[in-house]
């Protein structure tokens, strides 16, 4: 947990143990099901929940707002993000069904009411529009852009504004973030897209962060 709070410091008492709880949780559900590798187990709070948590650093999500997460794998960067966010909606997706039997034992041990999460491809996501969509190592930006596109609102919703978060006009249009790691100089071509790129190791000054990015890229 040191990581985590080295960087943010106005957790509730609620988020601050929901927090605490992932580390005996996915140790427990890892050695039944393996949604992280074992040699990372040991760094779940600085590889998987900090690092999903870059986001958060990066980016303001308001009240009421609806992320998607496509393949969520165990979870990230979706399950942190919705205990950082207690009031923003996160419907995490896989197309893996072993995988989202720990997310929701996840889920339900945290009593995480916004978050749901879903047996799906991508491309099988009907009749749902979100105001962003999250991955973390999923897919090409290509194909994550691609799947994306479709499923973003225009534009955000009237929001329900809270006395603490900056007001809608801080915030980024609807769009695609995801984290990525190495040189993406190929990758982001081949996307035809023009992403906002920003270098994890400056929101967060960690070692392991180096050669580790978030992208945005606006609908």
């Amino acid at each position: 947990m040191e990581v985590i709070l080295k960087y943010f410091s106005d957790f509730t008492p609620v988020q601050l143990k929901r927090f605490a709880a992932l580390d005996p949780l996915y140790k427990e559900w890892n050695s039944k099901i393996n949604v992280i590798s074992r040699k990372d187990i040991d760094g779940l709070y600085e590889k998987h929940v900090l690092h999903s948590l870059a986001i958060a650093a990066a980016f303001q999500f308001e009240p009421g707002m609806e992320i998607l997460d496509i393949g969520t794998g165990g979870g990230f960067p979706g399950i942190p993000l919705a205990i950082f966010f207690p009031e923003v909606k996160f419907l995490l997706a896989d197309s893996i069904a072993k995988k989202l039997k720990v997310v929701d034992a996840v889920v339900e041990a945290l009593e995480l009411k916004n978050v749901t999460t879903q047996h799906v491809r991508v491309e099988e996501i009907k009749n749902r529009k979100f105001d962003f969509v999250v991955s973390r190592a999923v897919a090409p930006l290509k194909e994550l852009w691609r799947w994306s596109k479709p499923l973003l609102k225009k534009s955000h919703e009237p929001l329900v504004q809270s006395s603490e978060s900056p007001g809608s006009s801080q915030l980024s249009p609807p769009g695609l973030m995801c984290l990525k790691g190495g040189d993406l100089t190929s990758e982001i071509h081949d996307s035809g897209t023009r992403p906002r790129v920003m270098e994890i190791s400056d929101i967060f000054n960690e070692e392991y962060f180096k050669m580790k990015y978030l992208l945005f890229v606006p609908r």
